[in-house]
């Protein structure tokens, strides 16, 4: 294992979409296009399964050195109120635009800190989008809570209006990391965030975990696992940490890339992770994904409906999924689209009837081809053709790629169909990589992404 590590540890795309944001054709964008796009496909989801509907919340308290997400550091809660009435108003944007009521099927809210909200704002936030929306059947509506600041009154608010998921970044248990990373959070807050949730009637609690930690070790990796089980949340992410500094600024430069594992101490850890999570009781969920059988997710994987968009992997899929707030992603299914990052250029735009979009990207037939490959490998570990199936020029050189990695057992190569093995799981976004006309064609001038393992 250690020399396909060594390998295969490359810059590589986690694949939330394809195309990858650097390789959005900006030139062939225009809003008019986007909009058209979102209503051509709004009008197919939203009768037979609903939209999905993402909201960011960018205000913390802290920084989390760690954190690669769009935020803004402030102690000042005075921003909640006009910040609310800025994505209510971008919200009638989108309602007036659309020819119909929407039925949102997913509502996510994201972060930033969604808790650094008080309960009253968050309430206020989700009546006010459902003035103009119905809820779908089946609607399942989640939020991401910090553990020092999710209090009792937050969770039954989000509750009342619909809420039935809540996950909590956990990331590490040990002081040391949590100094490094800027988190410090005790295990008793963890415990106190999650029983409330379980007590007021949340059928879905998730912890996020990371491995890859400035100063972590396997051992640390353990403790955190064995202290998780005490806990049983439904769902777990345990992905790697992206190290991206060049992109992310100071956020992540609280520490030196020395005090970083090695990449055979990262893969150990993860292996050790992997293997202690399977012991206690959760299933792997695509990538970086575990949740135990009686979860959602999990049902969702075994019936073959496990979704992966901008909110991560999801236990249905929507053809659209419209996002609010300041550098937020909405997808048409057949275009992409960010809103601006600036949160005083976003209320401008907003205050002057404006959709506050400033790049994206509508699909091509190819890039709708290699989407549903790379999907079905991130969703399910395995992709087919049909021998007939109208197939883009280049997949015999995507085919002649993957043979190094059968080659050393990451997969299976079959006359119309590629499967991941159990030893190639943790190597899925290389094997993804493969199937990446775009990347291919044109490497990044400058490096974009993290590394794979």
């Amino acid at each position: 294992m250690a020399n396909l590590i060594q390998k295969y540890n490359i810059p590589g795309p986690r694949y939330t979409s394809y195309p990858t944001v650097p390789y959005w054709d900006l030139e062939g964008f225009s809003g008019k296009k986007w909009e058209s796009s979102l209503v051509k496909s709004f009008i197919k989801s939203n009768s037979s399964e609903g939209i999905s509907l993402y909201i960011h919340l960018p205000f913390c308290e802290s920084l989390c050195t760690f954190c690669g997400c769009h935020k803004r550091i402030t102690k000042r809660h005075e921003v909640e109120s006009p910040y609310i009435t800025n994505v209510l108003k971008e919200w009638e944007l989108y309602c007036k635009l659309l020819p119909e009521k929407p039925k949102v099927k997913e509502l996510h809210l994201g972060g930033g800190t969604p808790t650094f909200f008080s309960p009253d704002n968050l309430t206020r936030l989700i009546k006010g989008i459902f003035k103009t929306a119905d809820k779908a059947d089946n609607y399942e509506f989640s939020f991401e809570g910090h553990p020092n600041n999710t209090t009792k009154e937050h969770l039954q608010a989000l509750y009342d209006v619909g809420f039935r998921r809540v996950s909590y970044g956990v990331q590490d248990y040990n002081m040391k990391v949590q100094i490094a990373i800027h988190r410090i959070q005790p295990f008793v807050n963890v415990k106190n965030a999650t029983e409330w949730a379980r007590e007021i009637g949340y059928t879905s609690v998730g912890h996020d975990i990371i491995f890859g930690l400035p100063f972590q070790t396997e051992a640390h990796v353990e403790e955190t696992i064995m202290r998780t089980k005490e806990l049983m949340p439904d769902r777990l992410a345990f992905y790697s940490y992206a190290h991206v500094p060049w992109l992310k600024g100071n956020g992540q430069r609280g520490f030196q890339d020395s005090d970083l594992p090695t990449p055979d101490e990262k893969r150990n850890q993860y292996e050790k992770g992997k293997s202690l999570l399977a012991e206690v009781g959760y299933s792997e969920i695509g990538m970086d994904h575990f949740a135990i059988k009686s979860d959602s997710l999990y049902k969702a994987m075994d019936n073959g409906s496990l979704h992966r968009n901008f909110m991560g992997y999801t236990s249905s899929k929507t053809r659209v999924m419209i996002s609010l707030g300041v550098s937020s992603i909405s997808d048409s299914w057949d275009g992409f689209a960010q809103n601006v990052k600036g949160l005083e250029e976003y209320e401008h735009l907003v205050d002057n009837n404006i959709i506050p979009i400033y790049k994206g990207h509508i699909l091509t037939e190819e890039d709708k081809i290699i989407r549903s490959h790379i999907l079905n490998l991130m969703c399910r570990f395995n992709t087919s053709w049909e021998t007939n199936e109208k197939v883009f020029p280049e997949l015999l050189g995507v085919k002649e790629r993957l043979v190094e990695m059968e080659k050393d057992g990451l997969l299976e190569i079959h006359a119309t169909r590629i499967v991941v093995t159990e030893k190639g799981r943790p190597f899925v976004r290389n094997i993804c990589m493969a199937f990446d006309l775009l990347l291919h064609r044109k490497a990044p001038e400058t490096r974009l992404f993290s590394m794979t393992i």
